[in-house]
């Protein structure tokens, strides 16, 4: 699922918001990704990707973000490494990683 625009409504997703300055925006996204259990693996720039794994059995999932073209825009992208379906995992984790950056971000 991925934030680009054209996506369709089943793989859609909003990008994060912020107002202020982008530098501080990606480093509090980074201490919430952190903070929800995701390992850093790389950081380039405007971009960030983050591995999580399943609690159950484990499975790798990528979270990928990416400065907007746009001022104020974090563009997303979340996808399962295994399987065509993940329940809705990845969708619900980008939605409590939102919350967690709106709040941080209010500080």
């Amino acid at each position: 699922m991925s934030s680009r625009p054209g996506e369709d409504a089943v793989h859609g997703l909003a990008p994060l918001v912020y107002s202020g300055d982008a530098a501080v925006a990606l480093g509090r996204l980074k201490q919430v990704a952190v903070a929800e259990g995701g390992k850093l693996v790389r950081v380039h720039g405007g971009y960030m990707h983050f591995e999580f794994r399943s609690r159950l059995f484990h499975f790798v999932d990528d979270v990928e973000f990416l400065l907007g073209r746009e001022p104020g825009r974090i563009e997303v992208r979340s996808a399962s490494r295994s399987g065509y379906s993940d329940l809705g995992a990845n969708r619900r984790r980008v939605e409590r990683l939102r919350r967690r950056f709106e709040e941080a971000m209010e500080r």
